[in-house]
């Protein structure tokens, strides 16, 4: 019964191989995006925008209000904005860029009904790069700020890793009279997982593995991530119906980025599908927290949606040996020396 399961589960993804020239085109664009944009910055510029492409600030990553290094959106000017937004193009699909405008577009509406622009600045998010774009060298390269951090490693001008990254969105849903209101950013995130939830739920399958949800995805901002207790429900003991729907909802997280990214992606899960899992925590009920987790021994997707009764949603993607690229990296290091 497994097998077959398995078999099935496989017949539903994606047949073709990403192919490697796809993704030298990929990186080849980053590198121009990138080099176009460090070209229109002028030296004190420059200074905040590059960094080492050495660990230290590359895995310095976060998604609460806090000081960042990087240049941020409010030091640009027009130009300079529309180069930054080219080179977020080179990595994020037309979905995954409206959900990054629809985040940050939160910050304002935050500012604006709590009363603190100085603290919910949608022009704070920063730009970063990491040793020298090239389309055949390793660097990298984020776009971060609250609630949002898109991190990318290239090495040997392929795109080698892109996680950690974090989508977030305060609140989940804006339900007050507002130009914003009804507005969603996550929502697929939630509504799929939920329905994917219940069904398992109902055919009688322990999903469900505790009914009080932790008060926020539990792996942090931490640069390397522990696997976490495999529980809730393997995907070789799902019917094909409820495992075409996890795969739907992987593919939202995966769709973020361009189809040669995706699919890339998709590819990677795809092989460890024996290992894949998903698990429920707190109440099915929409407007109820919640918590829930896909994860293999590759990745780990985690989403919170706990703070302010249920109506603040964090949700971040890791490869549990690749964030940062970092495992590609030391097969580069063990090969060069």
């Amino acid at each position: 019964m497994k097998k077959f399961l398995l078999l099935g589960l496989l017949s539903i993804l994606p047949v073709c191989a990403q192919q490697p020239a796809d993704l030298e085109k990929v990186a080849a664009e980053m590198a121009d995006a990138a080099n176009a944009f460090l070209t229109s910055l002028d030296e004190d510029e420059a200074k905040k925008a590059r960094f080492p492409f050495t660990p230290d600030e590359r895995e310095n990553w976060n998604f609460v209000p806090t000081k960042r290094n990087g240049i941020p959106l409010e030091e640009l000017t027009e130009e300079q904005t529309d180069l930054a937004r080219k080179l977020l193009k080179t990595a994020l699909s037309d979905p995954g860029l409206t959900k990054v405008d629809a985040i940050i577009a939160l910050e304002a509406f935050l500012g604006e009904i709590e009363k603190r622009p100085e603290l919910r600045n949608p022009k704070a998010y920063f730009t970063s790069i990491f040793g020298e774009p090239s389309a055949t060298g390793t660097w990298g390269w984020r776009f971060e700020g609250h609630h949002l951090s898109l991190n990318y490693t290239i090495v040997d001008g392929k795109p080698a890793s892109l996680t950690p990254s974090f989508f977030a969105a305060n609140p989940a849903e804006v339900t007050a009279e507002h130009a914003m209101k009804g507005t969603r950013p996550l929502a697929a995130e939630e509504d799929l997982a939920r329905a994917l939830a219940a069904t398992l739920a109902e055919s009688g399958k322990a999903v469900v593995f505790t009914e009080k949800p932790p008060k926020d995805i539990l792996s942090g901002s931490s640069r390397k991530i522990e696997q976490l207790d495999p529980v809730g429900i393997p995907a070789t003991e799902m019917t094909a119906a409820q495992q075409q729907a996890l795969l739907t909802l992987i593919a939202e997280y995966a769709e973020r980025h361009r189809k040669e990214l995706s699919d890339a992606t998709m590819e990677e899960i795809k092989a460890d599908l024996e290992n894949l899992r998903f698990a429920w925590a707190g109440s099915l009920e929409r407007g109820k927290p919640f918590y829930y987790r896909i994860q293999s021994t590759t990745f780990l997707v985690e989403v919170a949606n706990v703070q302010n009764n249920g109506n603040h949603i964090h949700a971040v993607w890791r490869d549990t040996e690749n964030d940062f690229g970092n495992d590609i990296l030391s097969d580069h290091i063990h090969k060069d020396h």
